[in-house]
């Protein structure tokens, strides 16, 4: 039925595979990054929903429905070739990281209001009665607890965030998806280079995983499975 005549020739992906790891790391800086920046913000999207402050309240709600209701696609073409219509030409490694900061803080400040809501009030109410400051008590008292909670969530954003970089081929990004497009286009070993590089993602998708099991263990003494 079949009639499949192909010669695997890996070879030629090994002789560049030095520069399929070098787009790998590139992926994965773009993915951290984002998050980092991207949980920051969500921190004040999250507060900043649930004010009663409209100021405050608005502009919040505004990124997140955004973020969360347009394709991540969508929200990288706006950031390299939208923001071009006024003038400002970003390149492809910034404009991404700015659509994936941008998603990641839409989803973040939801699973971070999830985590707040599951706080109770009256923990606001004795840290101040004990004289800290609303900064401190976020920072010492509801942070922690909320953080130990959307562990989970944020780990499933990070693995996300590292598949979702290669739409950043799309606007010219040599991340791994980039690169690996690239170097095939020259030998026309299409199935080895994509072979190579599905199993690059799977396998850093894992150390991620286990990274942050490690991590979990570090900083809940092992309250996190």
């Amino acid at each position: 039925m079949f009639d499949i005549d192909y010669t695997f020739h890996w070879i030629t992906v090994w002789n560049v595979f030095p520069e399929m790891l070098s787009a790998a790391l590139v992926t994965l800086e773009v993915a951290v990054i984002s998050m980092i920046v991207g949980l920051t913000i969500a921190v004040f999207l999250a507060l900043g929903k649930d004010s009663n402050n409209e100021l405050f309240r608005t502009p919040a709600v505004i990124w997140i429905e955004i973020a969360r209701n347009t394709p991540a696609l969508f929200q990288i073409y706006m950031a390299y070739f939208g923001l071009g219509a006024f003038g400002i030409h970003l390149s492809p490694y910034i404009a991404v990281l700015a659509a994936l900061i941008f998603n990641n803080a839409g989803y973040l400040a939801e699973t971070l209001r999830g985590g707040f809501s599951a706080i109770s009030r009256t923990q606001i109410s004795a840290s101040r009665s004990l004289g800290m400051t609303m900064f401190q008590t976020y920072r010492y008292i509801i942070l922690p607890q909320v953080l130990r909670i959307v562990y989970h969530p944020m780990t499933n954003q990070m693995i996300w965030s590292i598949l979702m970089t290669s739409l950043g081929t799309l606007v010219g990004m040599l991340e791994l998806t980039g690169k690996t497009d690239q170097l095939q286009s020259l030998s026309f070993r299409t199935f080895e280079f994509y072979l190579v590089a599905a199993v690059m993602y799977f396998v850093i998708a894992k150390m991620v995983l286990l990274g942050s099991k490690l991590l979990s263990y570090k900083l809940f003494r092992g309250d996190v499975a």
